[in-house]
């Protein structure tokens, strides 16, 4: 009786310590991924001329104690990643899309250069994208308007051309600030703007938009500030 009663007993205890064994494998590996994806945007730096990457970016310790680097509580995976006035010089590798819980990635003032890797759009969770001050090239992707979550979006004062994607806002019902100032933008304000019905503040200055400022402007009931000097824009105005 005693044997029969054991049995079950070892089953369950078997159980439970593959349970533990599987989630601590899944989560050791999701971490790897997230400093997998660092490791390789470290790489791609030509020039850290404070050594903050250089020196900080080691294996020797946990990536959520590199700085720039903020984890959840929860499930311990990158959520933040700030790079913000670290005078950086590289390009974004496609890894940096493998940070899936990322909500936040500033990369303002700085000095990375070349197209925007399109594996970006798989961050999902994204609500603030802050690229600024940078010299990213070509044309604004149109997977910019695939982040369901993001509140901030800036991409000023690069060397961006060609046109704002026309459909690039349909997927951005919660955005509240849009800077896209400074660039080599041309073509017409596309009417997926004013689907926007939280936003805040708009600046789009000094590009090479042109045609009539759309009456659907009036249905952004929330908008603080429209910045649209320098263009071509007829009926444009500083701010309201």
């Amino acid at each position: 009786m005693g044997n029969t009663r054991f049995v079950p007993a070892l089953i369950v205890a078997l159980l439970l310590l593959n349970l533990v064994v599987a989630f601590s494998t899944k989560t050791t590996t999701n971490i790897s991924t997230d400093q997998s994806a660092l490791l390789a945007l470290k790489a791609h730096v030509i020039n850290d001329p404070r050594n903050f990457l250089t020196t900080n970016w080691s294996t020797a310790f946990s990536v959520c104690k590199w700085i720039g680097v903020t984890c959840g509580s929860r499930h311990r995976r990158i959520i933040a990643l700030d790079l913000s006035n670290m005078n950086l010089s590289g390009t974004i590798p496609p890894h940096v899309g493998n940070l899936s819980f990322l909500a936040w990635l500033n990369m303002r003032n700085n000095n990375f250069h070349g197209p925007l890797p399109a594996q970006l759009v798989k961050l999902q969770r994204l609500k603030y994208i802050r690229l600024s001050f940078n010299i990213f090239d070509g044309e604004i992707p149109s997977w910019f308007g695939s982040f369901p979550k993001l509140q901030y979006l800036s991409l000023s004062h690069n060397n961006f051309t060609g046109e704002i994607p026309s459909d690039m806002f349909e997927g951005l019902p919660r955005l509240q600030v849009l800077y896209l100032a400074k660039d080599g933008l041309s073509g017409k304000i596309p009417m997926s703007l004013f689907k926007c019905k939280e936003l805040q503040d708009i600046s789009l200055a000094n590009n090479k938009l042109e045609g009539i400022l759309p009456e659907e402007i009036k249905n952004l009931t929330m908008l603080r500030t429209l910045q649209l000097h320098n263009n071509l824009i007829e009926g444009k105005t500083k701010s309201i």
